[in-house]
């Protein structure tokens, strides 16, 4: 499948997307949603694939914002559409992904930008990374998650700082804050979020999965953790990653997932 606003590669047991408006700072319109969305799918339905990285084209920008010029008229019902239809197709769509996501966050992370980050499983930044959500500044709130998983990331009172204040802080404060788990040169970037992705590779993608649903349990209203983490594990028995991994264990050998 061909894109215009991202690139899709795949080499080996990994798929790197790449947010493709360099000009635009690699901000989002709709229509880089829809493709992002139909990326992610299009990775997350390959077997073969164990893990996606994500990051923005050029050396300035992972994705400095939405394209505000494609809402800037909307009223309170089209707003509204903007964020939950934006949420479902992409934000709420990578977080339940069952292949791990890396974003590899390699300049400004704004605004949804920093929501998109944020929705990937985890997130590696290069040292001239600044992350913030400036939303408040132009008289509206962060629509793509961001005033949900911010705080889950960093705490309440530092992702009210950071929403009230509209600021920007640095990689190595997003660090220290929990909101980035590396910070790296740019040049060693992507080689350490593929230093990562093939540690994951190396071990069940059922489990992972598995993994990925019980963690995210955590956060959802109504539903309780625990219990999705008793049913995770107790289905992980029923598969051959389980047969082979526990065998392999006994055998004393690497298991080949």
């Amino acid at each position: 499948m061909s894109f215009k606003n991202i690139l899709l590669e795949i080499e080996d047991k990994l798929a790197y997307i790449t947010i493709n408006r360099p000009k635009k700072l690699n901000a989002l319109n709709k229509e880089t949603i829809a493709e992002l969305h139909e990326a992610f799918a299009e990775a997350n339905s390959d077997e073969n694939i164990r893990a996606i990285i994500l990051t923005g084209s050029g050396d300035k920008a992972f994705v400095a914002g939405a394209d505000i010029s494609e809402f800037a008229d909307f009223d309170v019902s089209q707003g509204s559409k903007l964020a939950k239809q934006g949420q479902e197709i992409l934000f709420d769509f990578i977080e339940n992904l069952s292949t791990p996501v890396i974003a590899a966050i390699n300049g400004f992370a704004l605004g949804g930008g920093l929501e998109l980050a944020m929705a990937c499983h985890f997130r590696v930044a290069s040292d001239n990374a600044k992350m913030g959500l400036p939303e408040v500044s132009l008289g509206v709130i962060p629509g793509y998650g961001g005033t949900q998983r911010l705080p889950q990331l960093v705490g309440k009172g530092k992702a009210m700082e950071m929403i009230m204040t509209a600021g920007m802080i640095t990689a190595e404060d997003a660090k220290n804050n929990g909101l980035v788990n590396h910070v790296v040169t740019q040049e060693e970037l992507v080689s350490l979020c593929e230093k990562l992705a093939t540690k994951i590779s190396y071990n069940s993608g059922t489990a992972i999965s598995a993994a990925i649903k019980a963690v995210n349990a955590n956060f959802k209203d109504g539903i309780n953790g625990f219990d999705v983490e008793i049913k995770q594990f107790g289905k992980c028995f029923g598969t051959e990653d389980f047969e082979e991994g526990t065998t392999a264990f006994l055998e004393k050998r690497k298991p080949k997932f």
